[in-house]
């Protein structure tokens, strides 16, 4: 298999280990959250809107380098 054939399983794996860290700490965050440290949770929630925003992107930009020519 050729190295440029790994590339979007790569980026697709990435993607889910980003998505998996995002829900973990959005777990932490809400024990901060629970135990009177809304400023703090509130701080990581704002933090975390980057994965939010580019998730989109990232599926559709995945699905078109993994779609057969």
């Amino acid at each position: 298999m050729p190295h440029s054939d790994l590339l979007p399983s790569l980026l697709l794996k990435l993607n889910e280990n980003q998505l998996a860290l995002e829900a973990a700490i959005m777990e932490l965050t809400n024990w901060v959250e629970q135990r009177g440290s809304g400023d703090v949770a509130e701080n990581v929630r704002g933090a975390l809107t980057a994965i939010d925003r580019n998730e989109e992107f990232i599926k559709m930009t995945l699905a078109v380098m993994m779609a057969p020519e």
